[in-house]
């Protein structure tokens, strides 16, 4: 089976109000925590639960939504203004807008839903092994939204027992949260198998998974020593047999090539032709939505909404060094769709079916989609239920963090070979050759260069630019939305303002 597909969702009260009527479930008898938990197919119910927020709209679109065009690499020319000034301008002045808050709410469903399976699991009895490994993957899971809170949101509540409707919880610190996103990933690694041997587990988070989230996590507060231990699992270690780069960069990007060897940690979607509705939830429970919407509003006008597009100096950093060949870097027209995706320009390039000159004429020629998200390789639409997986953390993204934390842990020339095997599937010429013996802060220079030509569109930027304090108004050379950046505010979001309405323990965010 290509994904995990959730029968069951769980119904348990959330400490977020608005949150009860979406938590629908495939049972009309809505089984409540005391006839629930009982067996392990209800364990198993209880984890696919989990998996299903990734389907929801705020975390299948918005989210990777905020982290592509918040950075400089992204830009939104949207006619819907809110969209505009809250996710691209940081003129925010709205602590209520609806993307912000459902990413914030939907975040917290997946933790609930965690929390309810490291809760309850213990007592059931069953086989130990798979019991462990169901909350290895809860563990994960909820790593993985707090990683999405304490890098848009920074001090956000830290809950990690089942939650009532009375809850309220206080502002945690930070630096906290990070320690317990440490702590679930580290003991998730313990439990879970390195592969699935079942086909129908395919999608599952592994040890590759969590070591990787885990790597980004102690990247992320720049504990580069700390980082090395999983990050040399996953290059030099067990992991070594499991991963590689894919020969051809594209394939990362199409749906006939997914959960290839590249990727670590994927999103598994479907498509279902009959439903649309943007949610893991919907009044036909037997008929849900398993794909994400993301690609109709980054797909270019007649397309697609483009509320989401590229920054054209991205482009022009392809364009710098060529291939030993000669010919541009291949990773340009697997990124792009622009006027001159194909290198015969606009007349050539095809958009969906038509060329760029038949679709625009001479308009839109400064425009940019990022490509990535897209289905333009198999139909000539989009639409709110694209079956294409996010390939979260690809191995490629994994070389590059280790070259990092390498190269920030005194050991430049051995973090040389990193980057040079991303760079030589590109067909560039290994940088230990054009650039040899960089100093430390030249080598993450242009480590930072290599890392956007790598990894454009899939949603790393902004924490790359906030880990390496590279985040403020300077950015308003290639990005003029950087202009209106306020350093010790914008680096953050504003907490919602009706869950500070609602509970007075927490404290809003510096600045707002």
């Amino acid at each position: 089976m290509k994904k995990i597909l959730i029968i069951t969702l769980l119904a348990f009260g959330f400490g977020l109000n608005s949150c009860e009527d979406k938590l629908d479930i495939v049972n009309p008898n809505q089984p409540t925590v005391e006839v629930f938990w009982k067996t392990a197919d209800d364990a198993q119910k209880g984890v696919n639960a989990i998996y299903s927020t990734l389907h929801r709209g705020a975390i299948s679109r918005w989210l990777p939504f905020y982290y592509i065009i918040r950075s400089d690499e992204g830009r939104s020319q949207s006619p819907a203004t809110d969209i505009v000034n809250n996710m691209d301008q940081f003129l925010i002045t709205d602590y209520n807008y609806g993307a912000a808050y459902d990413i914030y709410r939907d975040n917290y469903v997946g933790i609930f839903r965690a929390n309810q399976v490291i809760a309850n699991v213990p007592a059931i009895q069953m086989d130990e092994t798979r019991k462990q490994q169901l909350i290895g993957e809860a563990k994960v899971l909820r790593g993985l939204f707090y990683f999405h809170l304490a890098t848009l949101w920074g001090n956000v509540p830290l809950m990690l027992e089942p939650s009532t409707t009375a809850d309220r919880p206080t502002t945690t610190p930070q630096a906290q949260v990070w320690a317990q996103i440490e702590k679930d990933l580290t003991e998730a690694a313990a439990a879970l198998p390195v592969q699935y041997t079942n086909p129908d587990d395919l999608g599952r988070v592994t040890k590759g998974a969590a070591y990787a989230l885990l790597a980004k996590a102690y990247l992320q507060q720049r504990k580069y020593n700390e980082a090395l231990t999983p990050l040399q699992w996953l290059v030099t270690g067990e992991g070594s047999s499991i991963y590689s780069l894919m020969p051809n960069y594209r394939d990362n990007f199409l749906i006939t090539t997914e959960n290839n060897a590249e990727s670590v940690f994927e999103w598994q979607f479907q498509r279902n032709p009959t439903e649309n509705h943007d949610d893991d939830t919907d009044p036909r429970a037997d008929n849900l939505n398993y794909g994400t919407s993301i690609a109709q509003f980054f797909a270019p006008p007649g397309i697609g909404w483009s509320d989401g597009e590229a920054q054209r100096w991205v482009v022009h950093q392809f364009l710098k060094e060529p291939t030993v060949t000669g010919q541009r870097d291949p990773r340009l027209a697997a990124t792009f769709l622009y006027d001159s995706t194909d290198v015969r320009g606009p007349q050539f390039t095809q958009i969906y079916g038509q060329t760029f000159t038949q679709r625009y004429g001479t308009n839109n020629q400064n425009r940019v989609w990022f490509r990535k998200f897209l289905n333009d390789h198999w139909k000539n639409e989009e639409g709110y239920n694209s079956p294409n997986n996010w390939r979260y953390i690809r191995y490629a993204d994994v070389l590059l963090m280790y070259a990092e934390a390498l190269n920030a842990t005194g050991n430049t020339t051995q973090a040389y070979t990193y980057v040079d095997q991303v760079r030589q599937r590109a067909g560039l010429a290994p940088l230990s050759e054009t650039q040899p013996n960089l100093p430390q802060d030249q080598f993450l220079a242009r480590l930072k260069t290599e890392r956007l030509l790598e990894l454009a569109g899939e949603g790393h930027r902004w924490n790359d630019l906030a880990r390496w304090g590279d985040l403020g108004p300077e950015l308003a050379q290639r990005d003029p939305a950087f202009s209106t950046f306020t350093k010790g505010k914008n680096e953050l979001l504003p907490i919602p303002q009706q869950e500070t309405d609602i509970n007075p323990n927490l404290s809003q965010n510096p600045n707002y």
